[in-house]
């Protein structure tokens, strides 16, 4: 979970730039989690690669390699907490039910 942005109370989101993102599932075992971890890294440096050669299927593939990473870490997709709360993935923090804790924090964020 990023340590230099700020994480919401309930754990469920960091923010950066005023944006929601959800963190990763903390129920995952430490293993599975770095391993999921290590090949988002690796499908992004293709994403560069793929990019850099001008290789769209390539870039399609590896772009699809991150967003299956992201989906099995809990970052995107279903959520991974149970009690029903709706998800805020992405949306600026002014325009969900964490605006209040965002604007109370020092600096705003």
């Amino acid at each position: 979970m990023p340590t230099q942005h700020p994480v919401t109370p309930d754990g469920r989101y960091f923010v950066v730039a005023g944006r929601l993102w959800r963190t990763s599932n903390p129920d995952l075992d430490p293993g599975t989690r770095q391993a999921l971890v290590d090949g988002l890294m690796r499908a992004r440096r293709q994403v560069g690669v793929a990019k850099k050669a001008g290789d769209a299927q390539a870039e399609r593939r590896a772009r699809d390699d991150v967003d299956a990473a992201k989906r099995a870490l809990g970052e995107r997709g279903p959520v991974w907490w149970t009690d029903g709360a709706p998800d805020y993935n992405r949306r600026m923090v002014a325009n969900t039910p964490y605006a209040d804790w965002y604007a109370a924090l020092p600096a705003g964020g």
